[in-house]
């Protein structure tokens, strides 16, 4: 009994902490292009020096790289679609701005370590001028040489600080890519060179190396902002392009359903809820009403959870959320029904309760379990709205097994301290 008080305290807190984040996010909330309307981008690829002929493979490897510029967490509701041979079209939720998609899209995503060289015809110099504050050789006898360390030795980034505040980018290379580095950096240690960091040919850093790196983790400095910062380490984790763009059409798309349409949709979903718990209380008496108050719980769980996972709200997801909220109350019917069995057989509320939630848990578990696959795969396997609906229903039915196996039985435990061995728990 103690446990369980600790139980209901531990649900009230969660319950109010989720209460808060859903208020406090309400007029911040990622709204979809068929509800808040994006950016459409049309690309088109185009032929290079090491790629001389656009093929099916190059369009899926350049669809997968834009896939994850635009999309790196698979929650942007971000749509890449091939259309004709070598073509892209893009839409892209919530940006206003085709210039800042562009900026998103058109990064050829190289990387590149270059050491200083003397030019030996240093009249007709092409050395590079920095980006950064950094001092570095002015005489232009120098130019920057390729080291042959490169993107493709790259393994992942993720953007950090310094002591001072300043942004920064980690980068972690491959075990090949961390023999060359610590080679390198050797050779540059000794003399305390710098090491040229270029990003699509324009220098974000000339770092002075003190000492040897052994281990393939480097940083990139420079005068990064955290959203600049950012923009860098999803380019960077997403890929280098396989081939160059062309941006060959650009508009801002309004959104397709519009203010009224969200009204209607929120109408619908709290008219259904609102039927579903009457039906649970005329059906199931106090049983019923635990359950309402236990979906309540549930609904803004789920809610809270897709404002801090970052979910795009789509028509799609909406539908997956709206889902998700039916399982919620075929468990606790499940549930209920058990407990209903066990009370005809002569068993006190109590252990009724208890059998019934045992006996029901197997199927409960069972049905969730096969529906999160499903969601799996819809993920791994699908794109845009697919994935989307594919999150929401998961999150939905993973906090559904938690609301209908500790809330619900929490609160019938709470309510049955209420009630004695004379009146006992309703059960039809």
């Amino acid at each position: 009994m103690k446990n369980q008080k600790w139980i209901l305290l531990f649900i009230i807190a969660l319950s109010l902490v989720a209460m808060g984040i859903i208020v406090s996010h309400k007029d911040t909330l990622q709204l979809g292009l068929d509800l808040k309307g994006g950016t459409r981008l049309t690309l088109e690829a185009q032929p290079t020096a090491d790629v001389k002929k656009i093929t099916p493979v190059v369009m899926e490897s350049l669809q997968s790289v834009i896939e994850r510029r635009v999309n790196s967490l698979g929650i942007g509701e971000s749509v890449v679609q091939r259309t004709g041979q070598s073509r892209l079209i893009v839409e892209i939720p919530g940006v206003k701005s085709p210039e800042e998609a562009k900026k998103r899209l058109g990064r050829v995503g190289k990387l590149e370590f270059k050491t200083f060289q003397v030019n030996p015809d240093f009249s007709q110099s092409s050395a590079i001028k920095p980006l950064d504050a950094e001092p570095v050789p002015p005489e232009p006898q120098y130019l920057w040489q390729n080291t042959g360390l490169s993107g493709k030795d790259f393994q992942k980034a993720d953007i950090s600080t310094k002591q001072n505040g300043d942004w920064v980018v980690a980068f972690q290379l491959t075990s090949a890519g961390a023999k060359k580095f610590a080679e390198l950096t050797q050779k540059l240690a000794p003399k305390r060179e710098r090491l040229g960091i270029f990003f699509d040919d324009l220098q974000v850093s000339a770092p002075v190396v003190n000492e040897p790196i052994l281990d393939g983790n480097g940083m990139i400095e420079g005068n990064f902002t955290k959203e600049t910062a950012k923009d860098l380490v999803n380019t960077l984790n997403a890929g280098a392009l396989p081939v160059d763009i062309e941006i060959i059409e650009e508009n801002t798309v309004g959104p397709l359903l519009g203010q009224a349409s969200i009204k209607q949709s929120l109408f619908a979903g709290l008219l259904g809820l609102s039927l579903v718990l009457v039906f649970m209380a005329v059906y199931y008496r106090l049983m019923g009403l635990i359950a309402g108050a236990a979906l309540l719980v549930y609904s803004a769980l789920t809610i809270a959870a897709f404002i801090l996972v970052g979910v795009t709200f789509t028509l799609a997801g909406i539908a997956g959320f709206i889902l998700s909220i039916g399982m919620a109350v075929d468990a606790n019917i499940l549930i209920f029904e058990r407990t209903k069995e066990e009370l005809r057989d002569g068993r006190k509320h109590w252990k009724a309760i208890e059998v019934g939630f045992d006996r029901a848990f197997p199927s409960i578990f069972d049905s969730n379990m096969t529906t999160i696959i499903t969601c799996a795969l819809l993920w791994i396997m699908g794109t845009g709205p697919v994935k989307g609906f594919a999150l929401t229903l998961a999150i939905g039915v993973g906090i559904s097994m938690f609301s209908a196996i500790t809330v619900t039985r929490t609160f019938l435990y709470a309510a049955n301290t209420q009630i004695t061995e004379k009146k006992p728990l309703p059960a039809t």
